[in-house]
């Protein structure tokens, strides 16, 4: 095990080095940045992305299918999350955390996680265990281990999951979990997304079976080799080790389309849990990758980048009524790009307890209201085309886990955009986004009328919010 996190250290630091290196130049011109991209399609409907790099002797290996919490079965919430983990629980020939302990005994690290419209599964390894990483996930593809006692197990492990970090945290997660319920109406996009507890332990092993049957089939999921491999062998290989696990019929995609909010709304909460209070709120956002998304993406570090931004020096440098601000697209669970359906551009403010959450909001609609009056400077424009730049090469280098940013991106503009190639066209859309742009797309969308509020303040003794 020692052996093991010293390589990762190593690799980490041999692929942030040589990433961190290569950025600056890529940086001073974006039409010179691009991403190495192969794409092929097996038979059997597998899509499979290969991005060359042999800066390192490394390589992430992800498998992400088309399924996430925002279309799991009605009355089973929380079933996209339990069966990440039931994931983990032994395949055909892989015996019970196997798979994890395989992967750490190679010098590699791994995850999983579920998001609004797919759930993924990761493994950044030395690249000579890239054969050893596909023959794992093609096992649990092939032949995941489906018993009574691994579900009860993992219902168990989920349901203390929601406990810990949802019922016995302060706020909750009410900026990603509530607020979505709030602000949608459409059941796909307004349901509890970490599940009910009564639900996820009503699932049944007939349930478990089912799901497994219906999405995590090789047409309805990407496979990414990113590092250091070639994409004739990865090719070969995925055909070896996934070639012949059969397609399947998938159903039909559920209507998850939102109707447009014509009216604020507002709410107030209590949670016995916090010791000051938090507003979340949200604007429904333009559909993603359309021409207003970018203009958003764009005014995003303005408004909430660093202590630089907008409402930072409105609400806690001038007014100082809060003590904390964020925000963003797809806000706690990824980035502008990996997700396919609604969402909202969302925003959570800690403030003083002597402040009211109408004081916050007012605050935040002169900011916004600036912003649709007179529109943005040329120079503002610049400095937030930086800033993105900046983020997305960030995304790329994949923070602490090297390779993985890139891999994930390239998964997602795979499974929804059937083009893994946009990852190498979206610098280039957002330096087509003129001032004009950013105005007309705050006009349309940053309104109280597109907005959706919870305000949850601390609970008094006698039950009412202080």
């Amino acid at each position: 095990m020692v052996k093991s996190l010293l390589m990762r250290m190593l690799l980490a630091v041999a692929c942030l080095s040589t990433l961190a290196d290569a950025l600056p130049a890529q940086t001073a011109d974006s039409t010179r940045f691009s991403v190495p991209v192969v794409y092929r399609k097996l038979p059997n409907g597998l899509r499979v992305v290969v991005s060359e790099d042999h800066s390192a002797p490394v390589v992430t290996v992800e498998v992400m299918y088309r399924i996430g919490f925002r279309i799991e079965p009605r009355n089973r919430t929380g079933f996209a999350h339990l069966f990440e983990h039931m994931m983990f629980q032994g395949s055909g020939h892989v015996g019970k955390f196997e798979h994890v302990s395989t992967v750490n005994e190679n010098g590699g690290i791994l995850n999983g996680s579920t998001r609004f419209d797919h759930t993924n599964y990761f493994e950044v390894l030395p690249s000579n265990a890239l054969e050893l990483a596909l023959w794992l996930e093609s096992d649990r593809m092939r032949s995941l281990k489906i018993t009574p006692e691994n579900l009860k197990n993992q219902q168990n492990v989920v349901s203390e999951e929601v406990r810990v970090n949802v019922l016995n945290q302060p706020y909750g997660g009410f900026e990603w979990l509530d607020l979505n319920e709030k602000a949608n109406t459409n059941w796909y996009n307004a349901h509890n997304f970490y599940g009910d507890l009564s639900e996820i332990e009503a699932a049944t092993l007939d349930d478990v079976k089912k799901f497994f049957d219906t999405y995590y089939a090789p047409n309805n999921a990407v496979l990414v080799v990113a590092g250091d491999a070639k994409p004739d062998e990865v090719v070969k290989l995925a055909e070896k080790y996934f070639g012949r696990i059969p397609s399947r019929p998938l159903p039909p995609p559920p209507d998850i389309s939102e109707p447009a909010q014509t009216d604020e709304k507002t709410f107030t909460e209590t949670d016995k849990l916090a010791r000051t209070p938090a507003l979340a709120f949200g604007y429904h956002l333009p559909p993603r990758l359309s021409r207003e998304f970018f203009a958003l993406s764009l005014l995003d570090p303005l408004l909430v980048g660093d202590e630089s931004a907008k409402l930072y020096q409105t609400l806690i440098k001038e007014k100082q009524i809060a003590m904390a601000v964020s925000g963003g697209f797809n806000y706690g669970l990824g980035n502008n790009f990996d997700y396919n359906g609604p969402m909202l551009y969302t925003f959570r403010v800690d403030y003083r307890p002597d402040a009211k959450a109408a004081a916050v909001l007012n605050a935040v609609d002169e900011v916004i209201g600036a912003i649709r009056k007179d529109g943005i400077t040329e120079d503002e424009l610049k400095q937030a085309k930086v800033n993105f730049r900046s983020s997305f090469f960030d995304i790329l280098e994949g923070g602490i886990i090297p390779g993985f940013g890139r891999a994930d991106l390239l998964a997602a503009f795979s499974l929804y955009d059937d083009d893994p190639n946009r990852i190498n066209t979206i610098l280039g859309e957002l330096e087509k986004v003129t001032t004009a742009d950013v105005q007309q797309a705050a006009r349309k969308y940053l309104v109280p009328t597109n907005r959706t509020s919870i305000d949850r303040r601390p609970e008094t003794a006698g039950g009412g919010a202080k």
